[in-house]
Parts: structure tokens; sequence; C-alpha cells
């Protein structure tokens, strides 16, 4: 019958130690799908609503409410229904909180739901999870976007840009490609160290020292890339994220807000900070940049896919947040030409596979994401297997809500041995 038999939610405390939620599904042949929700810091102003208690329970961080709204409001709709019906139990959910954004159920009730069916489905047919979502062709294992340097709102360093990342391009498979990820993330601390630079650990396991600028940081990676053996391009390259919209104020790109300023702030124009992403783009290796422009810098982002968009890959995250919606109206404009997905942003699987459907469909690059606060949840693992999306990020290689992730996907390479395939970087 494989029916929902129980829906139990609660508390749990995420990678930053604050509260998310937890979600068991249990069929009437007891089968458990059980799934817990990510929470981000750097949010796009057009997610749906990660529902918060605001009292005084983990200083104002609680999520009792989204808890209850499952345990009280939902569960009691979805008894009795087949755990294989996803857009059907999805759907349901949409019509019960009734608003654009989730703002009356909560995101992170939804999701924590949608995650526990599906799982709960692939356990009562006997098939791996990414094998049931993505039928027999899913067989690319992701090119990972790993973090080695966290800046921005993910750690407390001056550095305005969030995440600082490498790929390895040239390896044969995934497990290779995490081998290199290791071997330049610990030259790396090895230089830091010897430079007296500080090896603290910022949200999603890349180092956050005091660098004075960007290039710095840049000079820096390139510099543990070659004593790792690597070249630059030919094997491993670079990757941003800008998350400019944290440093956007009054129509100007504000560097200085997060940079050490010795006479003067740093404020640039749209074009000059377009201007200084294509710089970088000539002088280091750099194959993908992450909100590049303010989410709704809608001019700023056709100027920048204008300038450096047929040489690089540029990702919406803050702008497109994972809908279908926003994500039409940038394939219209033609601005970027890859997007982010993360599921606590839209808050339903069914949504989720929309967006990835339509992306793939305009030729838009899908990179499967985690957040900043992390369970030790493999979801995304399986998703990106499922539908071979071709990229993940899942964070550094240390910590292991992140590293939780890499090894689930070490496990489906071995499942698929000789049928998996690690493409390399593709683009453009």
């Amino acid at each position: 019958m494989r029916k929902i038999k129980k829906i139990k939610a609660r508390q749990i405390l995420d990678s930053r130690g604050n509260p998310t939620v937890e979600v068991d599904v249990i069929t009437n042949n007891n089968v458990l799908g059980r799934a817990s929700v990510p929470s981000g810091v750097s949010k796009g102003k057009e997610e749906s609503v990660e529902l918060r208690d605001y009292g005084e329970s983990f200083l104002g961080k609680g999520v009792f409410k989204a808890v209850q709204n499952v345990n009280k409001i939902i569960a009691p709709e979805l008894i009795g229904k087949s755990v294989l019906d996803q857009e059907y139990i999805d759907q349901l959910m949409l019509d019960l909180d009734g608003t654009k954004n989730k703002k009356r159920l909560g995101a992170n009730a939804t999701l924590g739901i949608s995650l526990a069916v599906t799982k709960a489905a692939a356990k009562e047919l006997k098939l791996p999870l990414y094998k049931y979502m993505g039928g027999i062709s899913s067989n690319i294992l992701p090119v990972p976007l790993i973090n080695i340097i966290n800046g921005g709102k993910h750690s407390d360093s001056s550095i305005p840009f969030q995440e600082f990342m490498i790929i390895p391009v040239k390896a044969n498979n995934f497990f290779e490609a995490i081998q290199m990820g290791h071997k330049v993330f610990y030259q790396l601390k090895d230089i830091l160290h010897k430079k007296g630079f500080s090896t603290n650990l910022g949200d999603e396991g890349g180092f956050s020292p005091s660098f004075n600028n960007i290039e710095d940081v840049l000079d820096n990676l390139l510099e543990a890339i070659h004593m790792s053996g690597y070249e630059p391009y030919d094997h491993i390259g670079l990757a941003l994220d800008c998350a400019a919209s944290e440093f956007y104020q009054d129509n100007q790109y504000n560097y200085s807000k997060f940079e050490k300023v010795k006479e003067r702030e740093i404020r640039k124009s749209r074009e000059e900070h377009i201007n200084y992403l294509s710089y970088l783009t000539k002088r280091y290796p750099i194959l993908s940049i992450e909100d590049g422009m303010d989410q709704n810098d809608w001019e700023g982002w056709k100027l920048l896919t204008h300038e450096i968009g047929k040489e690089v890959q540029l990702v919406g995250d803050d702008l497109f947040v994972t809908k279908e919606e926003k994500l039409s109206q940038g394939i219209k404009k033609g601005i970027a030409n890859s997007i982010l997905i993360k599921v606590n942003q839209v808050g339903t699987l069914t949504e989720t596979i929309k967006t990835v459907n339509l992306a793939k469909k305009n030729r838009y690059n899908n990179i499967i994401s985690h957040r900043s606060g992390e369970t030790e949840d493999t979801f995304i693992a399986d998703f990106s297997v499922a539908f071979n999306t071709g990229q993940i990020k899942a964070g550094s290689i240390n910590r292991s809500e992140r590293t939780s992730k890499y090894n689930q996907l070490f496990r489906i390479e071995e499942i698929l041995g000789n049928n998996s395939y690690y493409p390399g970087w593709i683009f453009p």
C-alpha cells in the first residue's frame, strides 16, 4: 500500500548550532524516511520563508512553530496518502499554506516533509535515492566546487567576497577530484601557517584569514595549486561567490564594508565593479562567478553577462532563488548562464525539479548547493546524480556536515562502477 502512517517533526541543531527542522515520515510498512532542513545566513530577498519563533528560545531562532505546523496542521492531511505520489503531496502542502512564499506554514516545514516522503518512497521500492528520483540514466558524478577560503558573512574575515573555491577539472573520477582538493586545501593551510595567517575555519569549512584584499586571496590559492603539483586551468580552476547583495549600498558596490581600508572607502560603481570582475578573470584561472551582481541590479547583470558570459560560468543564486518564475525572467532577459539550486529556497522537491528542468531546457547549468547552516543529511548528493546536473557545492573537505555529502557520492560512484561518468569542466 505504501501509505503514510505517521509524520513526526522535531527540532534538531544545524552546523552553526541553531535549531532546524527534522521530519520523519513512516509508512504502513514501517518504512522510515527522515529528512533535515538546511539554513542559510546569506539569503535572497525572495526566498521562501524559513519560519522562526522569534521568542526567547534559542535567541529567537527556534523552529517550534514550524514543527507544530508539521505535526498539527500538515500531518493530519497527509495520513493515508501514498508516498509514491510526490507531486500530489507537495501540491497539497502548497494549497494548505495558501501563500506565495510559504509564510503561513514555513518552507522549512514543507521541505522537511517533501524530502522525507521521497526518501520513504525510495526505501519502499528498495531503490537508491538517486535512482528512484532520476531513473536508470542517472550516472553523472558532479564536479565539486570545493570551498577553500571563506569571506563575507561566512566568516570574520575582512574580505567582501563570500567564497573562494577550487574546481578539480581534470580528475578521472569523483574520488580523485576530492583527493586533488584535499591536497590543495592542506597545502594552503601550510602556506597560511608559515605566513602567520590564522587557519581558523568559516561556516562552510574554508579558512578565514584576514587578507588585505581579494587579489591576496587569489595569489595564495595559486601558490597552493602550484605547490601541490597542479597547473591552473589545466588541472584546477577557481570559482568565486561574490554574494554581491551583501555589499551593495546606495547603487554602489561597497568593498570597504569588509576590506581593510587605510585612507578611504572602496566604493565601486556598477561599471567599475564589472570591470574589476573582468580583470580578475583575465589575471586568474576563474571559471565560475556566483552572484557577481546584486540580486536587484538586473541592468548590472545584463552588462556582466555581455562582458564575460561567454567565457565564464555566471551563476544566479540570490538572483533566482531556485524559483521557476525568477529563472524564466532571467532567461528572457539573457541574464547569467547558470543557476544555483538550493531546495530550501523554494520549499518542496517538486518545485525544485521544475526549476532544474527549466534550466536544462534553456541550457543553463545547474549547480546543486548546500547552505552555510547544514546537517548530516546527504540528500543533495543523491539529487545531483539523479538529475545529472554535473556540479555540486557541498563546502570544504572537512566538517562532517560537508564531508557527509562527499562520502555519499563516493558510495554512489562505487555502486555505479563502470557506468559512472565524471565529466570534468564542460563550460563554456
